[in-house]
């Protein structure tokens, strides 16, 4: 009803040079549980619904000849940020469909799509703006090689696409036939011909040996990469340090990657590389204990723009937390550090060394960890570092979205 009304209003106003032209709905966020709140996937399919019942609505307001719709007198581009999956799919694409001429016309910023087959997906994708999209996140859609094979030429007609997520994609190159070998060039050479990609997220790709082939050809660098739990091998680090995106990086995860054995030297090169710009952190559940991460710490406290550092699920005891605060209190940018519960907090059931399944599912002693948390907290008081947050929540505080670094 208020974009209805919105529009209405706009054919009452005598100057054509006062009426609304553009609606910038984008940016809203998901956070709130209050009864006003709506979520991004209520408020496309909410927005994806008024446009539908403008258009039924228009011919009440122009006149309508035969043929073709009629253009409406006035119309407002309402700038939105998208999210679709199988349930909405049909709605939003109704309400694609009649973009052109339309009283209300989406124009999509960001684009997400969630468990879409691969027609559905590219069928969205068609009637998207060339122009406007500047992310497009496509995840648990289960596309495979062969998919993202089709999709990915959609994607190259997005002139301004900066950023492309494609996590849980079912990709594994570890069992490549030779028709996947073929699949694998031919993704590498259509995120080639993505002129201005800055962030690009592969997590849950097995993707061991093969960061050359995929980042080689890319012809600008990357200022974001997103490779968790890649199954990673030491070569695919060492291509990084030395290639033209670890220069410009400033966010990176690598979470789930075994940062334990043979990756932590290659690691600790990389880190050293990225060190001037690097903005943001992520190595969660990466195996870490105290001995890997003093090996680690000179690297990151060459990290002196840091703002975010992940170490959640890795075994680490009180000691190495509070080793990790007393080395990284001097990097001033730093605002939240993700830790994890301190193994010697666990019951005396907990396995060595620990799996991640361990960490999240043992018993913490909550008094033991209480006592911990309060000398963190006094760590850094004492510092006059209280503007820094210390946490293990992981739902409370996001991560640093690419767009905000």
């Amino acid at each position: 009803r208020t974009l209805r009304s919105i529009y209405s209003n706009t054919l009452e106003v005598p100057g054509p040079k006062e009426r609304l032209q553009i609606l910038d709905m984008t940016g809203l966020q998901d956070e709130g549980q209050g009864p006003e709140s709506m979520s991004l996937w209520s408020r496309t399919v909410t927005l994806a619904k008024a446009c539908l019942d403008i258009s039924k609505q228009q011919g009440k307001w122009t006149s309508k000849p035969p043929g073709p719709p009629a253009l409406p007198p006035v119309s407002v581009d309402v700038w939105v940020d998208l999210f679709v999956n199988s349930t909405s799919y049909g709605v939003l694409k109704d309400a694609l469909q009649i973009n052109s001429y339309n009283a209300l016309r989406l124009r999509c910023r960001d684009f997400r799509a969630e468990e879409l087959s691969i027609a559905s997906t590219v069928g969205l994708l068609e009637f998207l703006d060339p122009v406007g999209v500047r992310q497009v996140d496509l995840r648990f859609n289960n596309l495979g090689l062969s998919g993202l094979r089709v999709v990915l030429p959609h994607l190259t007609k997005f002139t301004n696409l900066a950023s492309l997520k494609l996590p849980y994609s079912n990709v594994d190159v570890r069992r490549l036939t030779v028709g996947m070998e073929g699949s694998l060039q031919y993704f590498a050479n259509q995120l080639s011909r993505l002129r201005c990609l800055k962030e690009l997220n592969l997590g849950s790709s097995r993707l061991s040996g093969k960061l050359r082939l995929l980042l080689g050809d890319l012809q600008s660098p990357l200022e974001s990469l997103e490779l968790a739990f890649c199954y990673l091998l030491p070569n695919d680090l060492a291509y990084l340090s030395q290639s033209l995106h670890t220069p410009a990086l400033k966010k990176l995860d690598l979470s789930g990657n075994n940062l334990s054995d043979c990756l932590l030297q290659p690691f600790q090169g990389l880190l050293m590389e990225a060190a001037p710009t690097l903005l943001h952190l992520d190595i969660m559940e990466c195996r870490m204990m105290d001995t890997h991460l003093n090996v680690l710490l000179p690297a990151i406290c060459r990290c002196s723009r840091l703002r975010y550092l992940g170490v959640f699920g890795n075994p680490i005891s009180a000691k190495g937390l509070k080793n990790l605060l007393h080395k990284t209190v001097g990097l001033l940018d730093l605002k939240l550090v993700i830790y994890p519960y301190p193994v010697d907090c666990y019951g005396d059931d907990l396995p060595w060394p620990p799996t991640s399944s361990n960490l999240l599912n043992g018993n913490v002693d909550e008094e033991k960890f209480f006592r911990v948390s309060n000398e963190l907290q006094q760590m850094l008081l004492s510092a006059n570092r209280a503007d820094v947050t210390w946490t293990t929540n992981l739902c409370r505080h996001n991560s640093l979205d690419f767009f905000s670094l």
